[in-house]
């Protein structure tokens, strides 16, 4: 049931077969109809990232927060469909020095038993939780993966895991997996640490994004960019009005939240703006 209603919010209405096309269509999706987000945390309103609850939330809010809600629906779904799924520890950097930082910060998917003749390993990279990543599920063969007008690489592939590369116009530089521990109670220790404030990396600036087939759309703190074949285009947010019509044209839904909230947050991003503007826009 849970199943059902996820499927009728990303527009599938027909049954799907454990093969790598219904994996790259959920991916496609889902990447489409549920932006990656922190605004509940920006809010003050933590979303739980017990698997079932995020499920839930996506039927009923079409929300559901970042990698540790996104990856964990999708995990959800594909094990009720009939995938073989196992779970991988990530670790999202951006310094060279951080690289090899044990924390969990990103949840990571595996997807087994779907071999092509150009793929006969039959492992599958399925992530609808980095944000700006990748369009499509990656093979686990290292190389370089041109996707719209990114470029991903996967560097070396290791029997517990891989290293994989961001696009250079991203946030992030990269992502090593391992096969450190993902159970419930490191999951749950790694949200609190990025979801509590001062300190939680998701406390500090409020950010949307939405993949699709030609790019990608961000809302960062008041400025809103979209990336293409055309190139790099940005504005900046001026009014409460204007932010919340880019947050709802992304494809986020405010259902649930209140509009004194919202203004709230808007005259937090203001403020930090102007402070960055000041600063020179570092």
């Amino acid at each position: 049931m849970l199943t059902s209603g996820y499927l009728r919010h990303l527009g599938i209405d027909h049954a799907l077969a454990p093969t790598l096309g219904s994996l790259r269509l959920l991916q496609r999706r889902h990447l489409e109809r549920v932006p990656y987000e922190n605004l509940g945390i920006m809010l003050g309103q933590i979303p739980s990232v017990d698997p079932e609850s995020s499920l839930v939330r996506v039927g009923d809010l079409g929300r559901a927060g970042y990698c540790f809600h996104q990856n964990a629906v999708l995990e959800l779904v594909l094990r009720d469909l009939g995938f073989q799924v196992e779970r991988r520890h990530g670790h999202v950097w951006t310094r060279e020095e951080h690289r090899d930082d044990p924390s969990l910060n990103h949840l990571v998917l595996v997807v087994g038993g779907l071999p092509t003749a150009g793929h006969p390993d039959g492992q599958w990279w399925p992530d609808v939780g980095l944000g700006e990543g990748f369009w499509e599920p990656l093979p686990l063969v290292a190389g370089a993966y041109v996707d719209g007008p990114f470029t991903f690489e996967i560097t070396e592939v290791r029997p517990d895991g891989w290293s994989f590369r961001g696009d250079p116009t991203g946030s992030f530089a990269g992502l090593e997996v391992t096969s450190r521990p993902t159970d419930p109670i490191s999951v749950l220790d790694a949200h609190a640490t990025l979801s509590t404030p001062p300190d939680g990396i998701f406390t500090r600036l409020l950010v949307v994004q939405r993949r699709d087939e030609a790019g990608l759309d961000t809302v960062r703190g008041l400025v809103a960019s979209r990336i293409d074949a055309v190139g790099r285009r940005e504005r900046d947010l001026t009014s409460y009005d204007e932010w919340r019509a880019a947050l709802v044209a992304i494809g986020l839904s405010l259902h649930g939240f209140v509009d004194a909230d919202l203004r709230s947050l808007f005259e937090r991003c203001s403020t930090a703006h102007e402070n960055w503007d000041l600063a020179g826009r570092p």
